[in-house]
This record gives C-alpha cells, sequence and structure tokens, in this order.
C-alpha cells in the first residue's frame, strides 16, 4: 500500500518503457523515472548492463522489467511490448532512446555499417513507435518521448550517419504528431533535443579517428537529459524540449546563418570530437557497439556516465527554464503588470496630488487634469 503522501505526487505508478536503457542517458532516465515510483520496462541488448540498471532501478523504489532486444527488429520489438503489457497490464510511457553511431568521415563508413546504423538509431524508433501506439490508442492516453539532439537539425562532420538517422527522427515524429492531433487523440508524442552529454557512448561506437572519440564542449551530465525526459513524459502536450544552452545557441545559429556555421564546423568539427590521446590499436579497428553490446565484449556494466566527470556539468539553467516555462512567464506577466501599476502610479503622484486631480482643484501646474488622457474629465464631471 502507497504512504498517503504519495498519492498525490504526479505520474506515481506509471507503467514506462525505456530503450537503451542499459547504459548512458536512457539508464539515467530508467533511475529517474524509478525514484517517482514506477514501473520501469528496461530494454537493450547488453545483459551486463541490463542487470546493472534492474538493481539501480529496485533500490530507487522502482519496479524493474528487464527485455533484451535489437530494437532494430521490429518483431521482436512488438514482442517486448507485449511482454511488458503481459507484466504490467498496459504502457503509459514510451522513451525511444537507443542508437548506435559510427565516428568516421562519410567516405569511410561502409554501406552495411551506415544501413545498420540507420536501422538501429531511426528504425529503432519507429518500431517502437509503432509497438507503443498499438498498445496506447486502443486505450486513448500515454505519451511517446523521442530523444533526440540539436544534430536532429544540425548535421557535424564525422556523424554523418548519426545525424541523418536524427533528421529523420524529427521529421517522423512532426509526421506523426499532425496525424494524432487531427485524429483528436489523447496518445501525445514528444521530442527532446539534447546536448553533448558525458555518456559512455564515446567509448562504445566504431571510431575510425586518429583520436579517442569525445563529446563536443560544453558536456553536460546525463542526469540533465533525464531531468527533461521525466518532464516531457508528464507534459506530452508540448511540440519539443531544447535541452542545454548550447542545443539553444546551435539551433539559433543554424536558423540564422546556416552556411557560416558550415564554415565553422569544417574548421573545428574534427578536432572537436576527438582527444589528442591516442586510441588503442584493438579500439581503433573494432566494431565498437555496432552488431554486438560493448558490455557483454569487455564483461562488465559501463552505468550512465563516462570518463568526463571532471569536465562535465551537473546543471543547466536553460533546462530549468524550459521545464518552467509555463511559470516563467506567469512571473513575467505578473511582474510586468506590478512594474505598469507601479509606474502609473508614480505618474499619478502622491495621495494629495491624486486628490487635486479627482477633485479639479488646482495642482501643481494650475489647474485639473483628465484621469484618462483623452478621456473623461472626472473633475470637471464632478463639478458639473
Amino acid at each position: 500500500m502507497r504512504r498517503p503522501w504519495e498519492v498525490a505526487l504526479p505520474g506515481r505508478g506509471r507503467t514506462v518503457v525505456v530503450t537503451g536503457a542499459s547504459g548512458g542517458v536512457g539508464r539515467a532516465a530508467a533511475l529517474a523515472f524509478a525514484a517517482r515510483g514506477d514501473r520501469v520496462a528496461l530494454l537493450a541488448r547488453g545483459r551486463e548492463g541490463l542487470a546493472g540498471a534492474a538493481d539501480e532501478v529496485q533500490r530507487a523504489g522502482g519496479e524493474a522489467l528487464v527485455v533484451s532486444v535489437d530494437m532494430a527488429d521490429a518483431k521482436a520489438v512488438d514482442d517486448a511490448a507485449q511482454k511488458v503489457v503481459d507484466e504490467f497490464g498496459h504502457i503509459d510511457v514510451w522513451v525511444n532512446n537507443a542508437f548506435a553511431g559510427i565516428y568516421a568521415p562519410f567516405t569511410e563508413v561502409t554501406p552495411d555499417e551506415f544501413r545498420r546504423v540507420t536501422e538501429v538509431t531511426y528504425l529503432g524508433y519507429v518500431f517502437g513507435t509503432r509497438a507503443a501506439l498499438h498498445h496506447m490508442l486502443p486505450r486513448d492516453r500515454g505519451t511517446i518521448v523521442q530523444v533526440g539532439s540539436a544534430l536532429a537539425y544540425r548535421g557535424i562532420p564525422l556523424q554523418s550517419a548519426y545525424c541523418g538517422a536524427k533528421h529523420a527522427i524529427q521529421g517522423f515524429n512532426e509526421s506523426l504528431r499532425c496525424e494524432l492531433l487531427r485524429d483528436g487523440s489523447r496518445v501525445r508524442t514528444t521530442m527532446v533535443q539534447l546536448p553533448a552529454l558525458n555518456t559512455p557512448q564515446f567509448d562504445w561506437v566504431l571510431n575510425r579517428l586518429p583520436g579517442r572519440a569525445r563529446p563536443v564542449v560544453p558536456v553536460y551530465q546525463p542526469e540533465i537529459a533525464a531531468r527533461a525526459i521525466v518532464h516531457a513524459a508528464g507534459h506530452g502536450r508540448r511540440r519539443e524540449y531544447w535541452v542545454g544552452g548550447s542545443t539553444v545557441a546551435t539551433l539559433v545559429a543554424n536558423a540564422v546563418v546556416p552556411g557560416l556555421l558550415d564554415r565553422y564546423l569544417a574548421r573545428t568539427g574534427f578536432e572537436a570530437q576527438q582527444d589528442e590521446a591516442q586510441q588503442d590499436e584493438g579500439e581503433q579497428l573494432g566494431p565498437g557497439n555496432l552488431w554486438t553490446p560493448t558490455d557483454g565484449a569487455r564483461g562488465r556494466d559501463f552505468g550512465a556516465h563516462g570518463r568526463f566527470d571532471e569536465e562535465a556539468v551537473d546543471g543547466s539553467p536553460q533546462e530549468w527554464l524550459s521545464r518552467n516555462r509555463g511559470r516563467m512567464g506567469a512571473g513575467v506577466l505578473v511582474g510586468g503588470l506590478g512594474a505598469a501599476m507601479t509606474a502609473g502610479l508614480r505618474r499619478w503622484g502622491s495621495p494629495a496630488r491624486r486628490r487635486s486631480r479627482v477633485l479639479g482643484l488646482p495642482g501643481r501646474h494650475g489647474g485639473g487634469t483628465d484621469l484618462m488622457r483623452g478621456g473623461i474629465d472626472v473633475g470637471r464631471s464632478r463639478r458639473d
């Protein structure tokens, strides 16, 4: 039985599906949902990572269900969704987050590798969304959160397959959103655009660069992304959320001066995405997590954080503002009204001066004054 004060908390006890839950953003998001008391279905390939995530979810107060699945397999994704429903009864929130990536110039990516990134990162979202809708539409409720990136709007060098997939998710989600709105459905879909994050992905991805792959600064901790995802799951009416000042700056610059940004990234994008330290030969030639989960190959759980804890920031004023846009709008409105009233009172003058204006008595400038410019002369009306 839940304690009395828990009942009033919004979102308690929901059934949430998180894909890519074995590490990184998915791992952090699963833990954030669990802290609210939600039942969390953890979908990913890596068994070590899934086991670690399930343990953390349970210790945080949630209920965990582990489902090992490759998101590029549509049938397997449908089966995973049905397993969640069989276990928990329904699905309230579905978070699409799983991805694969390659760090290399486009000409050094093989067709099979490009296809694989697209199947996991783009079609995985499509298949996850279809599975979620299959169970949400009959109930006419539920929220689908598409975890995106600033790269959904702005492509950068060395990540052509990943950027292409994120752009595709953006277009797909916009199309679906229009259809749901046209049908008057209460099923919501929203997108969360993320900045560079301190996750293990930079040690997972297939990397053909001379240096070790790294995020472009500034780097944020994955818990910032997790908070935004949890908020979006409870506020699915909003079209999308931008997380991190760097995301906002990138998207605004791309909208205003995209050609200039092309040239800037051509000069800086290669060095900004790799450390000076050379990666090991085995890492350089290995396939990363493209075809098989890395935690299984290395026999360990990587968790939510990568190797950039010392430089990553764990707070973002922009992220807070994004989540509290309604409150801020109300605050600005109230503040504006207050400022307008204060300015009006100052113009209106001291109490004695206000009485002289209302009564039509001679004031500082000798005569009565209209209460409203161009309006009714109250002093004269009273005298008449």
